[in-house]
């Protein structure tokens, strides 16, 4: 299990080396688009709606109005941050759906169950997915599904998430799906490791597959 957890710790840094490079995609080509992924837009306006759903949980988790402003201001980033984990999600979807992966509903469930008891109930989870990794109430399930698959996604390729099999293939998946970012969102040039703009703390600290949390 402690193996296991460490080389979960690696999951971000696999991401970020197996994507090709988000190329940034001109609002002529794409206009309304902040991202395209598999030919599918994601526009602007569902950025935008599913950074307001954060920002409605974090007002209402913080009535105090400084109090407020200090949340917004240590995450600022948001938007970003948001759009790359949107991204993600659709890269690792497609890798999984690849190699025949799924997620039922009953799987999630457990693993919620599992993560509500280390965090003392519901609300608890609710409250430190959203303060730790920016995970809106109403997208916790989604999360969950996404760790999910990563774990599945390893465990059929016979690796873990630190290991070359494991981004090559979500690097495949990333190719395949020719995904542009809006350059007003940044570029995420992989082959120079250079201006990663998005973080994405719930992968780097993913779930183990016993449905315990992950800290580093």
């Amino acid at each position: 299990m402690h193996r296991r957890r460490r080389t979960a710790l690696v999951l971000t840094a696999a991401i970020a080396a197996a994507a090709p490079l988000l190329t940034a995609c001109g609002s002529d080509a794409h206009p309304g688009a902040a991202a395209v992924v598999g030919g599918q837009r994601i526009t602007v306006a569902q950025l935008e709606n599913r950074v307001d759903e954060v920002r409605r949980a974090q007002r209402a988790a913080v009535p105090d109005e400084t109090q407020y402003q200090q949340v917004v201001s240590s995450t600022s980033s948001l938007t970003r941050d948001t759009l790359h984990n949107m991204v993600l999600d659709r890269v690792l979807h497609h890798a999984a759906r690849g190699k025949g992966i799924s997620v039922t509903r009953k799987e999630i469930q457990q693993m919620r169950t599992g993560l509500e008891q280390q965090a003392g109930g519901g609300k608890g989870l609710e409250t430190a997915w959203l303060q730790k990794y920016g995970i809106a109430p109403a997208r916790l399930d989604d999360n969950l599904r996404l760790q999910l698959e990563a774990q599945k996604l390893a465990a059929k390729l016979g690796t873990d998430t630190s290991q070359p099999a494991f981004w090559q293939t979500l690097s495949k998946a990333s190719t395949d799906l020719h995904v542009d970012l809006n350059p007003r969102y940044g570029a995420w040039d992989v082959q120079k490791s250079s201006r990663v703009d998005a973080r994405t703390p719930w992968v780097r600290e993913v779930t183990a597959a016993g449905g315990q949390p992950v800290t580093a």
